[in-house]
C-alpha cells in the first residue's frame, strides 16, 4: 500500500547559535522536512514565502533578536547589468556550462575543499568530508541540477572551475550553493555565476532567480544589492530593494514577531494556513552558507 505525507507539515525551531553574518548576534531557523510526493510542491510555496532548501529540510530564519535575513531574487525581466557586470561577463567568455543531475563527484569535492580553505576555514562546513558533501548535493526531493562550468584546455580535459547546485522552481531558479577555483578569484566568478543562472532563466522563460537571504548591515552580503531588478521578502511580501539603507530597522528586537504569529501567517500548497506553534527543537544540521 502506498502511503502520501499530508501536504500540512509540521514546523520547529533551532536551538539559537552564533549568527554567520553579524557579529554578537544569536540566529535560529524555523524549519521543517521536504519529504513525500508533495515535496516539490511544498517547495515551491515555501520557497516564495522566504524558505531556503538544504538537503531535505526547509529553513527561514526565525531569529529572537533581528529580522534581517530577507530572502532576495532578481526579476529577470528587469535586470540590466552594470557595466562592471558587462566586464565580468566577458572576462568568462571562455567559460564552458555543462548542466547535470545532483550527482556528487570527486573532482567537485577537490575544487569545495579548495574553495573552503580559501573563503570559510573557519566556517560550519570547514569539516565536511565527501560523504557530507555528497550528501549535501543529492539529497534533494525535488528538481535540482548541478551546473558546472569549466575552461577548456587545449592540451588535455577542460578543467573544473566553478560549480553551483541549482533548484528548479516553478517560477524560478535557486541558487542553493555554488563554489569556484580560488586562484580564480580575480575573475569575480561569484558574481558570474549569478549573471549566468539570470541568462538560464531568461532562456527557460522563469521570471526569478533566488539569491537566498539579504543581509543588511553584513558586508558579507552587501554585493546582493548590487544587482538591478532585486527584490526582498519583507513583511509577508515581495518588494522593491530600493535604498539597502531603508531596511536597517529589522536590526531592531522590535522588528520581530512571536514566533506563533510567523507560523500562522504561512500559506501552505492547498491554500489553507498553519495555525499551532511549532515546538521548540534542538539541531545541528548543516545548512549550506548562502555566500557565493
Amino acid at each position: 500500500m502506498r502511503h502520501t505525507l499530508p501536504l500540512a507539515p509540521q514546523f520547529y525551531v533551532t536551538a539559537p547559535q552564533p549568527c554567520p553574518y553579524l557579529e554578537g548576534r544569536m540566529e535560529r531557523k524555523l524549519f521543517t522536512a521536504l519529504q513525500g510526493e508533495h515535496a516539490q510542491k511544498l517547495n515551491d510555496s515555501l520557497s516564495k514565502q522566504g524558505f531556503r532548501r538544504s538537503q531535505n529540510v526547509l529553513y527561514r530564519p526565525s531569529c529572537a533578536e533581528c529580522s534581517a535575513c530577507m530572502s532576495a531574487r532578481i526579476r529577470v525581466a528587469d535586470f540590466v547589468p552594470t557595466r562592471t557586470q558587462r566586464k565580468i561577463l566577458r572576462r568568462n567568455e571562455s567559460l564552458q556550462r555543462k548542466a547535470t543531475s545532483p550527482w556528487a563527484t570527486e573532482e567537485q569535492f577537490a575544487l569545495f575543499r579548495r574553495y573552503l580553505e580559501f573563503r570559510h576555514a573557519k566556517g560550519g562546513m570547514a569539516d565536511m568530508d565527501i560523504f557530507e558533501f555528497a550528501a549535501m548535493i543529492e539529497e534533494t526531493p525535488i528538481r535540482s541540477r548541478v551546473i558546472e562550468y569549466s575552461e577548456a584546455n587545449g592540451t588535455g580535459p577542460a578543467e573544473l572551475s566553478a560549480v553551483c547546485l541549482t533548484d528548479v522552481f516553478d517560477d524560478g531558479l535557486s541558487m542553493v550553493y555554488s563554489f569556484y577555483a580560488p586562484d580564480l578569484v580575480k575573475r569575480s566568478l561569484g558574481t558570474f555565476l549569478i549573471l549566468d543562472h539570470i541568462e538560464i532563466a531568461r532562456e527557460t522563460g522563469l521570471p526569478f532567480v533566488y539569491l537566498g537571504y539579504w543581509v543588511p548591515g553584513s558586508k558579507k552580503m552587501g554585493y546582493k544589492s548590487g544587482f538591478t531588478g532585486l527584490e526582498i521578502y519583507k513583511a509577508d511580501t515581495w518588494q522593491p530593494i530600493g535604498n539597502p539603507e531603508d531596511h536597517n530597522a529589522e536590526l531592531n528586537p522590535l522588528s520581530v514577531d512571536p514566533i506563533a504569529e510567523q507560523v500562522a501567517r504561512i500559506n501552505l500548497p492547498d491554500g489553507r494556513s498553519t495555525l499551532e506553534a511549532p515546538p521548540s527543537f534542538s539541531s545541528d544540521r548543516r545548512t549550506a552558507s548562502d555566500d557565493l
